[in-house]
């Protein structure tokens, strides 16, 4: 059985949520242990294997046969690392459909909970823009890379363009293909599901690591909520991704469901691999019914802090 403990905590997160009127916002980019809103409980849940996990849905009814009679609320789930040994246990002594059950169902609502911190700085940002706020939209344009200055009405252009969720089901396609279903080497080491490069960074090394590209590394994260947040953080940054925000921001003025699949294609330079790698996505999504956790919202409940014994 797995044990549980109640506890209560006051996260890094909550704290910079709880100064917000003192003109302190979340800082998208740290790595946190724990993502609480505000003093709330949490459940601690200690893992030891594969069992007690299915163990722990079945108690949550988080059951692929809910999933599949079409309800979509996701538990809280907040698993504080990538167990090593999931590089035997995922890789070896489960089925391919098990294993797939088993990744999705457990990093799957960190994706979801990146996308409320997201829509939590979208409130700050509105709020800012209402009350003509200019010192929040300074925090804001400094946190997401935007240039110009704050009474710009660019600027607020800008930020309403990159302050926006990434669609559940492209995020958790590429950290299945980016972490090898969770059980990659970066993954193991270091938490690391988007494969995303540093250049000065924690890091991990690659083995073959390509000297005539520069001494980068794959970033490495406290946890695995970090690499998801550093990765929504880059697509909603990043040169190279003008075009998927462009798309997004389109989207949602057209009032149009925001689609993994058709947003993937806008992913060319994500992967050297280019259109292939786009294709990988989509089958990924496609083959794995991930679009309907595009309609997925978090449950109203405690937070449930996985934390894996025997590491």
């Amino acid at each position: 059985m797995f044990k549980r403990v109640l506890i209560r905590t006051f996260s890094v997160l909550a704290v910079a949520t709880f100064g917000m009127a003192a003109g302190l916002l979340p800082t998208a980019q740290a790595d946190i242990l724990l993502p609480t809103p505000d003093q709330s409980d949490v459940i601690r849940i200690e893992l030891n294997g594969y069992e007690q996990l299915e163990k722990l849905f079945e108690d949550l009814g988080y059951t692929a046969e809910r999933w599949n009679a079409g309800e979509r609320i996701v538990p809280r789930l907040f698993l504080q690392t990538i167990p090593t040994r999931w590089r035997d246990e995922l890789a070896d002594q489960l089925t391919v459909t098990a294993k797939k059950r088993t990744f999705f169902r457990t990093l799957g609502p960190l994706t979801l909970l990146a996308n409320e911190e997201i829509a939590l700085q979208s409130s700050v940002l509105r709020d800012a823009i209402r009350t003509n706020d200019l010192s929040i939209v300074a925090e804001l344009a400094e946190q997401y890379r935007v240039e110009t200055a704050p009474e710009d009405p660019a600027t607020i252009a800008e930020l309403e363009k990159r302050i926006a969720p990434v669609p559940p089901s492209l995020a958790m396609a590429q950290m299945a293909i980016e972490s090898g279903w969770g059980t990659s080497r970066f993954a193991a080491l270091g938490n690391a599901l988007f494969g995303q490069w540093t250049y000065g960074g924690d890091g991990i090394t690659p083995e073959e690591q390509r000297k005539h590209l520069g001494d980068y590394k794959i970033a490495a994260f406290k946890t695995p909520f970090g690499s998801v947040r550093a990765y929504m953080m880059n697509l909603n940054t990043g040169s190279a991704y003008t075009e998927f925000r462009d798309l997004r921001a389109r989207m949602i003025a057209d009032q149009e469901p925001l689609s993994g699949s058709v947003l993937a294609e806008t992913l060319t330079r994500y992967s050297e691999r280019g259109n292939v790698y786009i294709e990988e996505i989509q089958a990924v999504i496609r083959q794995n019914k991930l679009s309907p956790v595009d309609d997925a919202v978090l449950e109203e409940s405690p937070y449930y802090q996985l934390i894996p014994s025997g590491e």
